[in-house]
This record gives C-alpha cells, sequence and structure tokens, in this order.
C-alpha cells in the first residue's frame, strides 16, 4: 500500500464525527464500477461518466459508525484495479 493508513486515519478523525456521514469519490474504469459500488455501505451515490464514457465517477454520501468503516472502505478499494480515490 503506498499510503500511510494511520496519517489518514488521523486526518479523517480530525475532519469527521462518527459516527456520521462520510463522502467517498472514486474515479474507475465503468466495467469496475460494481466492484465498487459493492465496497460502499448504502447511501446517496451519483454518477458522472467520463466524455469517452470510459470511466465513471462516483459519489456516495453514507453514514459510518467510526473513522475504520472509513479506512476499510479505501482499503479494499485500493485493490480495485484503475481506481482513483479523491
Amino acid at each position: 500500500m503506498s499510503w500511510d493508513v494511520e496519517s489518514f486515519r488521523e486526518k479523517v478523525e480530525l475532519q469527521h464525527n462518527f459516527p456520521g456521514y462520510y463522502t467517498f469519490k472514486f474515479i474507475v474504469p465503468v466495467d469496475k464500477k460494481r466492484e465498487i459500488l459493492d465496497l460502499i455501505p448504502p447511501g446517496e451515490i451519483s454518477f458522472k461518466e467520463s466524455s469517452g464514457k470510459n470511466y465513471i465517477s462516483i459519489t456516495a454520501k453514507t453514514k459510518l459508525e467510526t473513522s475504520q468503516a472509513v479506512l476499510d472502505v479505501y482499503i479494499a478499494a485500493n485493490e480495485v484495479e484503475g481506481c482513483f480515490a479523491l
């Protein structure tokens, strides 16, 4: 993994209160959309396709109980080929 998970956890905890809402944003190849959706807890989800229709932006606002739940999604998404987390 190419990012410092504990540093990220600290930032999430400083900027968010849990339980509470967290907004995820991912850009993935269109054929990976379902893989990302399977990782995100239910909530408000919106999509926007790229102009070439090869990629899709997924924005999800969902209620989570802990910062670890946020990290779990990002750690799993890191395994999806071609996924960019914003």
